[in-house]
């Protein structure tokens, strides 16, 4: 059946998955009325560019396909679409940029438009405008830094009083940070928000799992990384299927000449450890090294070993395959602060790249300036506890991990999930915000700050049931379902 053409249809519409087409605003609205939350987020997330196409250049309306694709809610879709077509009918007039030429229209006397309804409890805005910073400025809560600063520069705590970190000492921490993570960049093109995570989870003094395909800088990453911090050793560790616990911790070595025992240390004795495909090991090896993360010293026989701070593990694992690797258990999972995904670098960096790996100066590995000494990373990771984090944040962090559980009915993405977060997501999602918080220079947590470093902490937390599989279902989309949700009121 053919649909009446107006000014926002075209000949080829929009497909859905069960080949329904359409070719307006309006039964597109209606047709995302009858589907899931998952299902809207995975035609505005995975298949963004055939609907932005169909948007922004079939009815010429780039800037409202902008704005649909930074929701993170089917009810956030709809109430974008609707405010939409309540300016429309208002005004008789579409906010659209149209190559044709535009015809002068006389004047002529019209009633007074209707008030504008509010739409699932959106305020909308004046229908003359339509732009993408002035419809945020009305569809968001504005957030009131002061609700969440301190009040003082010593707060009462659980266990008694507490010092909070001075918005000078924030500063100075923050332009520190910023330093090393732009070093950092300046080796590994393309990969700056990446550094910036991997340096919060640092600071949180946590370890970080990476995921991402072969040839995405990694092992460079990480070996950077120890430049910038004076005098930090680093070590790498390929695991592979025949690893044994002693190749990692190390062990005893039997001297006949005189009857003695001599210890020798593993490669875990490093600042800084890459654990290259750590998936790749059987269970045994990793609980060797799921130990040294967790307490943070090794048992040699009878003698134990304090190992030296800073101590971060990043391992990485490849999505692509599967053939001689171990699925890591969730209890291991569970030890990694962050999951950080990697992803490509952009076009435009990755011509810098290819520029720099075919010149004559090949050979002349780029090194990162030092930023500070250990001593001082040892600072920061104390002055990130010193960040006031104000109660309605606590509760904000305690609804996001509750909704993973299943507590929060409003999220129908939990029909997919067999369980979620435990309180060590809690835990990690306080440290994490108030390590963004200090990067940004602040001396208090705001919700952004949460928001932030959610993903990275709750989506190896996220575990999928068989249904959820089946279905090709993401714990990111399970994870921004709730964020798209859950409001820090």
């Amino acid at each position: 059946m053919a649909e009446s053409q107006t000014k926002d249809s075209i000949n080829e519409g929009f497909i859905f998955d069960d080949h329904t087409v359409v070719t307006s605003i309006d039964s597109f609205l209606k047709k995302i009325k009858t589907l899931s939350n998952i299902e809207v987020l995975h035609y505005i997330t995975d298949k963004k560019n055939d609907f932005s196409h169909w948007i922004g250049e079939g009815l010429e309306n780039k800037k409202l396909a902008s704005l649909i694709s930074k929701e993170k809610s089917k009810d956030g879709v709809i109430g974008v679409l609707e405010t939409y077509l309540a300016m429309k009918d208002n005004t008789g007039n579409i906010p659209i940029k149209s190559s044709k030429p535009k015809t002068e229209i006389k004047k002529v006397e019209t009633p007074k438009p209707k008030e504008i309804p509010k739409v699932k409890g959106r305020d909308l805005f004046s229908t003359e405008d339509f732009h993408p910073d002035e419809f945020k400025k009305h569809t968001q809560p504005i957030s009131k830094e002061k609700e969440y600063s301190p009040k003082s520069k010593v707060v009462q705590g659980p266990v008694g009083k507490e010092e909070v970190l001075t918005e000078k000492e924030a500063e100075e921490a923050s332009e520190e940070l910023r330093n090393a993570v732009d070093e950092i960049g300046h080796v590994c093109i393309g990969q700056q928000l990446v550094i910036q995570k991997i340096f919060l989870c640092l600071i949180c003094d946590g370890h970080a799992l990476l995921e991402g395909v072969p040839g995405l800088a990694k092992s460079l990453l990480v070996e950077t990384l120890a430049q910038v911090v004076n005098n930090a050793s680093f070590h790498r560790i390929q695991f592979m299927p025949d690893l044994l616990p002693s190749d990692i911790i190390g062990g005893q070595i039997y001297n006949p000449k005189t009857a003695t025992f001599t210890t020798y240390k593993g490669p875990i004795f490093a600042n800084f450890i890459l654990a290259d495909e750590v998936n790749r090991a059987p269970p045994k090896t990793n609980a060797a090294l799921m130990e040294c993360m967790q307490e943070k010293k090794v048992n040699i026989d009878k003698d134990e070993y304090i190992l030296d701070k800073p101590f971060l593990v990043l391992g990485t694992q490849n999505p692509l395959e599967n053939k001689g690797t171990y699925a890591l258990p969730e209890a291991v999972l569970d030890r990694f602060m962050f999951k950080i995904i990697l992803d490509y670098p952009s076009r435009k960096d990755e011509k810098i790249i290819i520029t720099e790996n075919s010149t004559t100066n090949r050979g002349l590995k780029k090194r990162a300036n030092t930023v500070f000494s250990k001593e001082r990373l040892l600072e920061l990771q104390g002055l990130t506890r010193k960040i006031f984090i104000s109660e309605r944040i606590r509760d904000y962090i305690l609804d996001l991990v509750d909704a993973t559980r299943g507590l929060n009915k409003n999220v129908e993405g939990f029909k997919f999930v067999k369980y979620g977060g435990g309180p060590r997501a809690s835990i990690y999602l306080g440290i994490a915000a108030k390590a963004k918080a200090l990067y940004e220079g602040r001396n208090y947590v705001m919700p952004d700050d949460v928001a932030f470093v959610a993903p990275e902490v709750l989506r190896h937390r996220v575990c999928l049931n068989y249904n959820g599989k089946a279905h090709n279902i993401s714990s990111d989309k399970i994870v921004e379902e709730i964020l798209g949700i859950i409001n820090p009121v």
